[in-house]
């Protein structure tokens, strides 16, 4: 009888290729891994102290502010460059993957209060000197460098700040207002910008006076922040001093409904996948989503400040945004969830007064009253770098066993500690108390009475709109 030959495959049992492990047979029979759950769940542990572990969210601190940085602006066409504008009036153009400083501008003789780009490399920039300025935001001569390596050359021809001092440099045009202006935006395609003052007004980049002036009713406020939505172009929305947050439209000229809210708004920004959905920071320590189809409640309630909101912005996705406030903190927040991601401190950071993301969404760069634009990571524990397959595909395996695990106690607890300075945990403190507090009280008076007794309490939600006037 012959013997048996046992003949196999090389592949099966060698690498496919040079560097690749080699390969293994698993058996995925659930009956031969009984501890099966048991391991997911040490690893579902293990990923969520890993990731806590490498939380490096900060990335570095670009100087040059001779007083607080109070405005950011990022270039919709350009992924590194972003500017900045200063209490002292200077605007600086930073380009974030050199983290150098491209260009130094004294702009106005007071605050710089307002700074966008335009779609043809150009920045318009606002004051309470009552002007508002457009100036050159191409750091070389080559205006088809789109490439980020030939941008990054042609800033050895880019005119460079002199030391201790700012380029003399020329706007391109002057805008003069008869107010002081707070705010300006730009539209999302035509050469049109919107400022804010006692009124909302609507300038074309190639005429001197504004070709349209809106305010709602006769009603006298200072408007003190502007923004165009970027989907819906002609719509626009405005927040004043007199706690009001009021709606525009190009097309009509007119404001078409405002809202009075329990305290000051003071800062907007726009959903950018939807159209209808609105963030507003607000002065009692809380931002606020909502739905201008009905605008009668927000969406969304998002608790976690312990002061002022002084800033919000969506990141490019639209499934996060950030804030910055008095409190001297950065807060990330997921879209639908009440309570912050993850929030960025630092010892020498002050009163955080502008914060956005960058145009892919990987960092964040905030601006405080210290004088300093830093540069945060979207995801503190993201390495910085290139990433080979083994390496990105592991970290996607563990992202995935702490979604599916969040829910564990120990996992969860992991994922939520954060360890914050001691002024901001002690005034955290002191709030919860007195909320708790106030609504023992408010719970007391309702009952005391026949109609509260028979009646249900008020919902936070509905406690936001004081009032809604079109």
């Amino acid at each position: 009888m012959p013997g048996i030959v046992l003949e196999r495959s090389a592949t099966q049992a060698l690498p496919s290729r040079a560097g690749d492990p080699t390969p293994r047979q698993r058996n995925l029979d659930p009956s031969l891994h009984p501890f099966a759950r048991a391991r997911e769940y040490t690893r579902a542990l293990t990923a969520a102290k890993l990731e806590r572990i490498y939380a490096k969210p900060f990335v570095c601190s670009m100087e040059g502010h001779g007083d607080g940085v109070y405005v950011l602006a990022r270039d919709p066409g350009r992924l590194g460059v972003v500017g900045s504008g200063s209490g002292y009036g200077e605007i600086m153009l930073h380009h974030l993957p050199s983290r150098t400083q491209v260009r130094k501008i004294k702009a106005h003789t007071s605050t710089v209060s307002g700074l966008t780009f335009t779609r043809t490399r150009q920045l318009l920039s606002c004051s309470p000197d009552r002007t508002i300025k457009l100036w050159s935001a191409d750091a070389g001569t080559d205006t088809r460098a789109d490439d980020e390596d030939e941008y990054y050359n042609s800033l050895a021809i880019a005119p460079q700040p002199r030391a201790g001092g700012s380029t003399g440099e020329a706007p391109l045009r002057v805008f003069q207002g008869k107010m002081a202006f707070n705010a300006v935006d730009h539209h999302r395609t035509e050469s049109q910008f919107v400022s804010a003052s006692n009124t909302v007004q609507l300038w074309d980049e190639t005429k001197m006076d504004p070709i349209l002036s809106m305010n709602y009713g006769t009603g006298v406020e200072t408007v003190l922040t502007v923004r165009f939505n970027q989907s819906e172009t002609s719509v626009l929305a405005s927040t004043g001093t007199d706690r009001t947050m009021c709606l525009y439209d190009v097309r009509t000229g007119k404001a078409e409904r405002r809202l009075v809210l329990q305290l000051r708004a003071n800062a907007l920004s726009w959903h950018p996948t939807q159209p209808t959905v609105m963030l507003l920071a607000s002065e009692d320590h809380n931002l606020y989503t909502f739905d201008i189809r009905k605008l009668e409640s927000p969406t969304q309630i998002y608790k976690g400040h312990v002061a002022a909101v002084m800033c919000c912005d969506w990141a490019p996705t639209g499934t996060e945004f950030v804030s910055g406030g008095w409190d001297r903190t950065v807060r990330l927040w997921r879209e639908g969830e009440g309570g912050s991601r993850d929030v960025y401190h630092g010892k020498r950071m002050q009163r955080v007064f502008a914060a956005q993301y960058t145009a892919d969404a990987r960092f964040i760069l905030s601006g405080s009253d210290d004088g300093n634009v830093r540069l945060w990571k979207a995801q503190a524990s993201d390495k910085l770098g290139v990433l080979d397959g083994r390496e990105r595909a592991a970290r996607e395996y563990r992202a995935k066993l702490r979604e599916k695990w969040a829910h564990a106690p120990e996992v969860r607890k992991v994922e939520r500690q954060r360890y914050l300075p001691k002024p901001v945990y002690s005034a955290g403190k002191l709030k919860r108390t007195m909320l708790d507090a106030r609504k023992v009280r408010e719970e007391n008076a309702r009952l005391s009475t026949r109609k509260g007794r028979e009646g249900k309490p008020k919902a936070e939600r509905k406690k936001v709109v004081l009032a809604e006037q079109e």
